[in-house]
């Protein structure tokens, strides 16, 4: 009798077990619990780095589910985790011991064509979005991954594909639904509650759930772009950027330097060795389009050329197939010279990890058009970004890779500042590099007046202003 007492586990019902049963009569989505079957399953997300035990997950049927569950965190004082799409590289899209409110469910979309906007649920990706405006010949400039969530993505800022052309993300934002921490939910615009708007558009998760998004939509249908790899040499990167940036604003290009991957299209002698993959895209004609991305053929023999007419919708890469460890660095830097470049290729030559990434995106054109006041973006005069990605399946690895990348970028030019979409764990002066002084005492300042208690904290954390 002793040894089966000693031996028998109790489970002791969790101290706010009967506001989690409220809860699950109230919402009309799922609740899940660790005893339920499927909670392995969604606790892990995409950076295995952050794999957390919460103690509830919740994934909410429609705005009023979230205000439930925001009303829930406020309550019992519960930690809040919100995941869009799960890319946090902080890890801000889980927690234990806390709630995550997981929108995955909420993928609706109301598209008018007449009026080019498109009201879309925060638990679509970018890929899901695109592929149902470019039904219409429409679409709305996201980053680069189809996998990435429209939540996270948007409220940081959005460089992409139509960046030069038709600005960030946040540039052909119109409109939100959220949810505050009061639990209200609230429309916002630049008309009703201009600050709040303001504050979202580059200031993050700061300031509440969003639910929907209100976008503007171009016409965008068939581009002149794809992919163009070229040798991984300095001379080549260096005088593809200062192609690339010379081009018209409807060229956008993104560079990814890396270990070629051994897919088909790729001679199998060049597989593993490192190459430069330029993804282009040419909004506008596509004659035009296609004159203007002939020089950079013969910036170097191609190793893989699959420039030419396409679908907008397909220039985006396709999601990891598994789940792996992500570490990543980076900064605003003036120009990707030749100097530069040799940087970057030196220290990815130096990486044992298995997939490693020097990337740089040309920006100006729209983007730089936009008064650096006019939202909480504040990075509107920077010229290139450049990123060190390191992707493996061991997080023991994690604090050698840790300071891999953080030596590969400091060893890069002096930045002017930072994208806050690619700060993991870093500490608060890399955010304060995100935001300006200017910048970080008028959201904080919004923050006060919206979340006064700080309850929206699992983000890159802007403290409310003292009052």
């Amino acid at each position: 009798m002793t040894l089966l007492i000693n031996n028998f586990t109790e489970t002791k019902a969790h101290p706010h077990s009967e506001a989690f049963a409220r809860l699950r009569t109230a919402v009309k989505g799922q609740v899940i619990m660790p005893e339920d079957a499927d909670y392995d399953t969604v606790r892990v997300g995409l950076n295995l780095e952050f794999v957390r035990r919460p103690a509830l997950i919740v994934r909410p049927a429609d705005e009023i589910d979230v205000s439930h569950v925001v009303l829930l965190a406020r309550d019992t004082g519960m930690e809040l985790a919100v995941r869009s799409g799960g890319h946090s590289l902080a890890g801000f899209s889980t927690v234990d011991d806390g709630i995550v409110l997981d929108l995955s469910s909420m993928k609706g979309i109301d598209i008018d064509v007449a009026e080019r906007t498109a009201w879309a649920e925060a638990g679509l990706t970018a890929g899901e979005y695109t592929e149902k405006t470019a039904e219409y010949g429409l679409a709305t400039g996201f980053g680069d991954p189809a996998s990435v969530g429209l939540g996270g993505l948007t409220t940081g800022g959005g460089i992409g594909f139509l960046v030069r052309k038709y600005g960030l993300t946040i540039d052909n934002l119109l409109a939100v639904r959220i949810v505050t921490a009061d639990g209200q939910i609230r429309h916002v615009d630049a008309e009703t509650h201009p600050d709040l708007f303001w504050a979202i558009r580059g200031g993050g998760g700061n300031f509440g759930v969003i639910t929907k998004f209100k976008y503007r939509l171009h016409p965008v249908n068939i581009i002149a772009g794809g992919m163009l790899i070229l040798p991984a040499k300095a001379k080549v990167m260096a005088d593809f950027a200062a192609a690339a940036e010379a081009a018209p604003d409807e060229l956008s290009a993104i560079v990814y330097t890396m270990p070629a991957p051994p897919e088909p299209f790729i001679p199998e002698e060049v597989r593993g060795q490192l190459i430069s993959m330029a993804m282009m895209v040419y909004a506008g004609d596509v004659e035009e389009g296609m004159r203007v991305l002939e020089p950079f053929r013969h910036l170097a023999e191609p190793i893989v050329d699959m420039l030419g007419p396409m679908p907008y919708h397909q220039i985006y890469l396709p999601a990891p197939e598994e789940n792996a460890v992500f570490v990543v660095r980076s900064k605003f830097i003036d120009k990707m010279d030749e100097q530069t470049a040799q940087i970057m290729l030196d220290h990815l030559h130096s990486s044992p990890a298995p997939m490693r990434i020097g990337e740089f995106r040309i920006l100006g054109g729209a983007m730089a058009r936009v008064p650096a006041e006019a939202t909480a973006f504040a990075h509107r005069s920077a010229r290139v970004f450049a990123n060190f990605i390191l992707q493996f399946d061991n997080n023991d690895y994690r604090p050698f890779y840790d300071e891999w990348v953080a030596k590969a970028s400091a060893d890069l030019p002096p930045g002017n500042g930072v994208y806050v979409n690619f700060v993991g764990n870093e500490g608060e002066a890399r955010l304060h590099e995100a935001y300006p002084d200017p910048t970080w005492e008028r959201l904080a300042a919004v923050k006060a007046k919206y979340d006064p208690t700080n309850l929206f904290r699992r983000n890159h954390n802007i403290a409310p202003k003292a009052m």
